[in-house]
């Protein structure tokens, strides 16, 4: 690997997360493109992958601080008349492995709406209307249950979904409820985009994850003598002769090193993509100079438009007949999409999931949860340097509920859930609603150590023996203070647990958008180009003009496929 970094590279990917490892395999194709893929976090080829990777229960990956970028701190929530619990940064989990997302999400294999892709185009990415990306996203898709022209069947993701007749307690019975409000059954997400619930289309198979890693960077793609790989690599800066890059300077084991490229293509996320360029002068231009960096383009969106989608849950203890079986991993079965009817939102705006088990423990295995995300957001914030050193994490803030509509939609969605926790077919399944808190010292519990093994064990089987035992420590321990009845009575009182408590839904997009020439905000243009300067491209999350109604991790890898074609193309 020293030998083959001493040398020029064609193009050199940063990131080998769900975009960079297809962008990896696609323009490795290309026999005479030498071609590198850099990653912070750590390989795994095949055959080697860890069971917490490989398992259908997401959060064993997802709580795995071997995987993570630890020192990631974000601040959730916009002022809203300095609303309690909102300044304090909190932990955001960001993949630092081969893989990135798709090594530790939830595998929600989901596209969105056409019309996501219509605004795409609306706002000046060019070609990248439905018609535009619906080929890739055939291209990149494996799809087991159904066939036609909305889907894949030769693609390296494989998606599947579980059925009705495997549905577990709480999940049948979150779905019955469902039905009984009014909400119709479809099986098929990715081919039928009109209102409903319906099975989770999943990127797993056997019961097993398949990451972008596993399915694009397969032992026949890692003996390509053209593609090579770095792992636990940082990239402290690209190097510009002028606005054309030369190179980029990177960090292992402590060691800088400088590396030639004729293009650099970053999928570093839309955290850490745009953190690189404004460590590489590229940026805000005041910013930077306010940081110490030397400005080599003043690109005022690189940074800004930071997307996410909003979300909260409202949690139960869940009856011994509902929780999911010893032999069943996976436990986000089934979704519901919905219209929330606030003036100025689209149809298809909300996206709601029943879990049948909230974590790894003895303890989250009793708890279900119905969580709400608003899947068509307006909320915007930013990401900036904290300071030009490689190894100093940006500065988050999301600025969620800033537009109104999606603190209103939340509001709303509690409600609803709330509603659907009432009907019988879901009353009949559990006990004790409590709102649910992602506080630090419920990611504490969650670490996965045979010490909270233990304590959640001997806390679940109290909380099984007597109702009375349940609730003090639903009230004292899990939930302190607050009150789901005290919460829902009253608009003030849900405004603040929401503001205080909403989180993210791991989809961070939009930091470095496409669009026209003429928007000073339009970080890169249609083939993912950043503009004012040469040999540069975005080909993750942070090129999207907006955020999709989706999990992001099958959109992302569809904008790695489009851009990875317009580089091959020589566009």
């Amino acid at each position: 690997m020293d030998a083959a970094v001493a040398e020029r590279f064609d193009t050199v990917v940063v990131g080998a997360g769900s975009a960079g490892c297809v962008m990896a395999h696609r323009l490795s194709a290309d026999a005479g493109r030498r071609v590198l893929l850099v990653e912070a976090g750590r390989d795994h080829p095949p055959g080697r992958e860890p069971a917490d990777i490989l398992d259908s229960f997401a959060h064993m990956a997802y709580m795995n601080p071997d995987y993570l970028w630890t020192g990631l701190r974000v601040r959730y929530a916009a002022d809203l008349d300095n609303r309690p619990g909102r300044a304090a940064p909190r932990k955001y989990e960001q993949g630092r492995v081969v893989g990135g997302g798709s090594s530790i999400n939830g595998m929600m294999a989901n596209r969105g709406l056409p019309e996501d892709y219509t605004e795409w185009a609306a706002l000046g990415a060019e070609g990248w209307d439905w018609d535009g990306v619906l080929p890739f996203f055939r291209r990149l898709e494996h799809d087991l249950d159904f066939d036609g022209p909305l889907h894949g069947k030769d693609g390296r993701i494989l998606v599947r979904r579980l059925f009705p007749e495997s549905w577990p307690g709480f999940t049948r019975a979150a779905a019955a409820a469902m039905a009984e409000a009014g909400h119709r059954y479809f099986p098929d997400q990715n081919g039928d985009f009109a209102d409903g619930y319906f099975p989770i289309a999943i990127s797993n198979v056997l019961n097993r994850r398949v990451s972008s890693a596993i399915a694009y960077l397969d032992p026949v793609t890692r003996q390509r003598p053209n593609l090579a790989i770095m792992d636990r690599t940082e990239v402290e800066r690209l190097v510009f002769d002028g606005r054309r890059l030369t190179g980029l300077v990177i960090n292992r084991d402590g060691r800088s090193r400088s590396i030639a490229a004729g293009e650099v293509v970053l999928t570093a996320g839309a955290l850490h993509t745009p953190t690189i360029l404004m460590r590489s002068g590229v940026g805000p231009a005041a910013h930077l100079r306010e940081r110490g960096v030397e400005v080599v383009a003043d690109r005022a969106g690189v940074g800004r438009n930071l997307m996410e989608h909003p979300n909260v849950s409202l949690c139960a203890w869940m009856k011994p007949e509902a929780r999911l079986p010893p032999e069943m991993r996976r436990q986000m079965i089934v979704a519901l999409r919905y219209s929330s009817g606030v003036p100025d939102c689209p149809a298809g705006d909300m996206f709601m999931v029943p879990t049948n088990k909230t974590a790894w423990h003895p303890l989250g295995a009793r708890i279900g949860a119905i969580m709400v995300w608003v899947n068509k957001s307006y909320s915007k914030g930013r990401v900036e340097l904290a300071g030009p050193d490689f190894r100093t994490p940006p500065d988050v803030a999301f600025e969620m509920l800033s537009d109104r509509r999606d603190l209103e939609r939340l509001k709303r969605a509690m409600r609803m859930i709330l509603d659907l926790y009432e009907r019988p077919p879901l009353a009949g399944a559990v006990d004790d609603l409590f709102p649910a808190t992602l506080t630090d010292r419920v990611r504490e519990i969650g670490a996965i150590r045979p010490a909270n093994y233990w304590k959640t064990a001997v806390a679940g089987r109290m909380m099984d023996a007597s109702a009375a035992i349940r609730r003090a420590m639903i009230r004292n321990v899990i939930t302190p203070g607050i009150r789901v009845e005290e919460v829902m009575a009253d608009d003030r009182a849900l405004e603040d647990w929401i503001v205080g408590n909403v989180t993210g839904t791991w989809h961070p997009s939009c930091t470095c958008r496409m669009g026209r020439a003429d928007d000073p905000y339009a970080v890169a243009d249609p083939a993912g180009r950043v503009r004012g300067i040469e040999g540069v491209r975005v080909a993750d999350a942070s090129a999207m003009p907006v955020v999709p109604r989706a999990n992001t991790n099958v959109p992302t890898m569809m904008m790695a496929e489009k851009i990875a074609e317009a580089i091959r193309a020589g566009r």
